[in-house]
């Protein structure tokens, strides 16, 4: 430690990183970046660092956006927005589709990555404080306390390079700003990366009008749902923030790897950090957090497959573009990864398949736009028990499109019992049961009024 706080790393030992993988320029630039929040000490997570590890992963092979590319995905665009408006009653796009490069994808997605990771950073940076405090003696407490806001900048300042690691890998694989599953983009946009759209095209033998097409289809509707039900961006941060809450750090898990660590092998060191060995179990909470992220996750992504299908079944190869995006979704990237070795979050909803089965049983029996309109607020969204089994949903949309009003659930149940109990706390039940009235001594004086509202 004394020796990385005067800057006295040998760059010899730096190479000898490499062999793990790791770019020996970054762990250095990580260093000086730790340098800088143990002089500071302020507490602060620098979020900087994770912008210039991103766009410095980005930048090294971005070859930027030609005309052709540009006009051929504008022409895209324009007609996957028809096709759409007859697969779907959620408006249009009021800001233009464009193509981007893989620099301009992290500029535009920074800022919901940094919602996303920074309650999982402040987590990280307590739980190194606690455990410090918990291991260290009596007699040193004070000096913990006190070097609590250094812990706090240092831990965040290394979860802040290592998610720049992450978005930049992810801008080199992502083929448009819905790829990831998550609302990254602003409100209302889509976009496309021509660089990574050409590299995802290699080997798959689909013509690339048609390829284009239904990657421009899916990105729109992605970004037309995320404008129309603006809630749903709360929600899937108000999930990582509830995981968040529950991480702690496995101090017997890095004593073993650090009593059982064999410098002459490091790959064995990068298994055990790839794989996710060193981190806790997740705590009931977490996983009740994680389960909800993932069945959001599985409804938006289910709709937007529904809606891609029905909007492209001119193209002969939809079902063929259809199941790559599906298997490329599953097995996920080294990025997606990474991230789920840092926090144990999964961003890839497992559930996927049964919750576009849900939307396509839906649409089939209650047509387009009421199927739609389960996106107009948080309270009718479909739940884990309607992806297992949708007919029951289906039944309340019927229902309710006869006019009828919906069969009480247990919720309706609970509140009218609750209702009920409350009525009768405030108005005892009279003799004979008739309708207790005003007594006529009443201080009030009003003796010819009626029964007392309740």
């Amino acid at each position: 430690m004394r020796r990385l706080l005067a800057g006295q790393i040998d760059p010899a030992q730096l190479e000898q990183l490499s062999a793990m993988g790791i770019d020996p320029a970054q762990i250095a630039q990580a260093m000086q970046q730790m340098q800088t929040a143990f002089a500071s000490g302020d507490g602060s997570i620098s979020w900087d660092a994770t912008k210039r590890q991103a766009l410095h992963i980005a930048n090294q092979s971005d070859r930027g956006v030609s005309s052709t590319q540009r006009a051929d995905l504008d022409q895209a665009f324009a007609l996957a927005t028809l096709w759409l408006s007859e697969a779907t009653t959620i408006s249009d796009l009021v800001v233009p589709p464009r193509a981007i490069t893989r620099g301009a994808w992290v500029e535009a997605t920074l800022p919901v990555w940094q919602e996303l990771a920074e309650p999982v950073a402040t987590s990280i940076a307590d739980a190194l404080t606690a455990t410090l405090a918990e291991q260290m003696p009596e007699d040193m407490q004070s000096m913990v306390a006190g070097a609590g806001r250094m812990l706090r900048s240092v831990g965040g300042s290394l979860f802040a390079t290592q998610l720049g690691q992450v978005v930049g890998q992810l801008s080199l694989t992502v083929v448009s700003g819905g790829d990831v599953g998550l609302p990254l983009m602003p409100a209302g946009e889509a976009v496309i990366l021509p660089q990574n759209f050409a590299d995802f095209g290699q080997g798959l033998e689909i013509p690339e009008d048609q390829l284009a097409l239904s990657v421009a289809a899916r990105e729109l509707a992605h970004a037309r749902l995320f404008r129309h039900a603006r809630w749903l961006h709360l929600d899937v941060i108000a999930q990582v923030t509830e995981f968040a809450r529950g991480i702690h750090v496995d101090t017997a898990a890095l004593e073993d790897l650090a009593t059982g660590f064999d410098p002459s092998q490091p790959e064995e060191l990068r298994r055990m950090l790839e794989s996710g060995a060193l981190l806790p179990e997740r705590s009931e909470q977490q996983t009740a957090a994680l389960t909800r992220l993932e069945n959001v996750l599985a409804l938006v992504e289910g709709w937007v497959d529904v809606v891609t299908a029905d909007a492209t079944s001119r193209l002969p190869s939809a079902d063929r573009v259809a199941e790559v995006v599906r298997r490329r979704r599953a097995v996920g990237g080294p990025a997606e990864k990474a991230l789920a070795s840092l926090v144990g979050l999964e961003l890839r909803p497992r559930r996927m398949r049964e919750a576009a089965a849900m939307w396509r049983a839906v649409t089939d029996a209650v047509g387009i736009a009421a199927r739609d309109a389960l996106w107009d607020y948080p309270d009718l969204m479909p739940t884990s028990a309607d992806i297992d089994d949708p007919s029951a949903l289906i039944e309340r949309l019927r229902a309710r499109a006869r006019g009828e009003q919906p069969a009480p659930d247990e919720m309706d149940e609970a509140l009218a019992q609750l209702l009920s109990d409350a009525a009768g706390e405030s108005t005892p039940d009279a003799p004979g049961g008739d309708t207790p009235r005003e007594d006529p001594s009443d201080a009030s004086g009003d003796q010819g009024e009626g029964p007392r509202p309740v």
